[in-house]
């Protein structure tokens, strides 16, 4: 089959109109965020972040037709090497890279700035699913699994060295796709209690109540057992320990490890107002921007917070903000209503491969999307700490917006060949 027929019939064109829908609509809002009636600017202006995003979005168009013209075992044969180059472009960018906002993550390229770690993304997640994808390859084995976080772990903990700890965390999200492929739950159990516990440790200022609440808990389990055991019963106790280890873990953590500025990014999701003229000033401000939009928002370009420099970041981090304060309650709606039914349809996609390459590079794509998508939007409102990672194709950035493309049109490349490819 030729690569126009793979085009013309197989490509599904309804992701690709969600695609190009929201990064127009991410376009627009750019220009919203950095627009100054007094200056007479327009969309096209090439010295504000909306005209150099057009150029971005021109290239990106560029990228996909290559994706769509190379042939797609090509991803698999060469996943392995893309993940290689990509790691070592990690590693050389922390050696020789630029330094913005304190996370040494640039390559600076005359006019143009290259982000290696957005590109990492999609290279992990050819890695995975080539990995898992190989004979006799069985996810209920031990050496199995410390590759697959080897493989994801590497590049993560590449990314924290250039102090970029936020796009570091996506990579906990392929977890979901471990589990979707077989893998045990407990590592996802284990994983959603330490997170409930590292927040509770938070929130309760006398870790007193947090030791008994634990002994408490055990006592009651032990009780419930049915067969007591001395294996079972030390089980509980084990977990109780491991629990009182994190509680402590926690302050040492914050205290000891974290910078100012990422300890400053948990005290503002913890309280907020404790401080809104300093570390809480960002949450504060896109909290009031978001719900001075109101139900219709104050219309297009008529964003007051966002004219006068109250929210920082406006263009990048929280862009959601201008869809809150100048598209309201019912924009905010229809913008998560379009990342809602991206996803579904990634998943939707992954869901109907034959090829368990293609399946778990899917997962990964609706993975990370999701972490991105649920974050950025979640930091905005207060619900999770500042971290600083885009919107996905809304936020200004052309590393943010290649690596999301190449993402997502490998995908669709993947799965305009599901009907040739028959193995598991």
């Amino acid at each position: 089959m030729s690569t126009r027929d793979d085009i013309s019939n197989n490509i599904d064109w309804l992701t690709v109109m969600l695609f190009f829908f929201i990064a127009l609509l991410g376009w627009m809002n750019i220009f919203a965020a950095v627009y100054d009636e007094s200056a007479n600017q327009n969309i096209f202006d090439m010295s504000l972040n909306s005209g150099r995003q057009l150029i971005f979005l021109g290239s990106s168009i560029i990228l996909i037709i290559a994706i769509m013209v190379v042939d797609y075992k090509f991803y698999d044969t060469f996943g392995y090497f893309i993940y290689g180059g990509i790691i070592f472009l990690l590693v050389f960018v922390l050696l020789f890279g630029r330094e913005v906002a304190g996370s040494k993550s640039w390559f600076e390229l005359g006019p143009m700035r290259l982000q290696p770690s957005e590109f990492a993304k999609f290279a992990t997640a050819l890695a995975v699913a080539k990995y898992m994808s190989s004979s006799g390859f069985r996810i209920d084995r031990l050496s199995k699994q410390v590759v697959l976080f080897a493989i994801v772990g590497t590049p993560a903990i590449l990314i924290i060295l250039q102090g970029d700890t936020g796009t570091a965390l996506v990579y906990s999200i392929f977890v979901l796709v471990f589990f979707r492929e077989g893998m045990s739950p407990i590592l996802l159990i284990l994983g959603i209690a330490s997170a409930i516990i590292f927040v509770l440790t938070l929130l309760v200022s006398n870790h007193l109540y947090l030791y008994i609440g634990i002994v408490v808990l055990g006592a009651i389990s032990i009780l419930l057992i049915k067969k007591k055991t001395i294996k079972k019963v030390g089980l509980v106790i084990a977990g109780g320990l491991i629990v009182s280890g994190v509680i402590v873990s926690v302050d040492y953590v914050i205290s000891d490890v974290l910078k100012p500025h990422q300890q400053n990014r948990i005290k503002a999701l913890i309280n907020p107002d404790g401080d809104p003229l300093g570390y809480g000033w960002n949450v504060t401000q896109s909290k009031i921007a978001i719900g001075s939009g109101g139900f219709s928002g104050k219309g297009f370009l008529k964003g007051t917070q966002t004219k006068f420099d109250f929210v920082p970041a406006q263009s990048t981090d929280f862009i959601f903000c201008t869809i809150g304060e100048e598209h309201g309650w019912f924009g905010s709606l229809v913008t998560i209503g379009l990342f809602v039914a991206l996803l579904l349809r990634i998943i939707h996609i992954a869901e109907r491969q034959k090829w368990r390459f293609s399946r778990v590079y899917g997962y990964s794509v609706a993975c990370i999307f999701f972490f991105h998508f649920a974050v950025n939007i979640g930091m905005t409102i207060g619900l999770f700490p500042v971290i600083g990672i885009p919107l996905p194709l809304f936020s200004y950035g052309g590393s943010s917006l290649w690596g999301f493309s190449i993402l997502l049109f490998i995908l669709l490349k993947l799965d305009s060949h599901r009907t040739q490819v028959l193995v598991h």
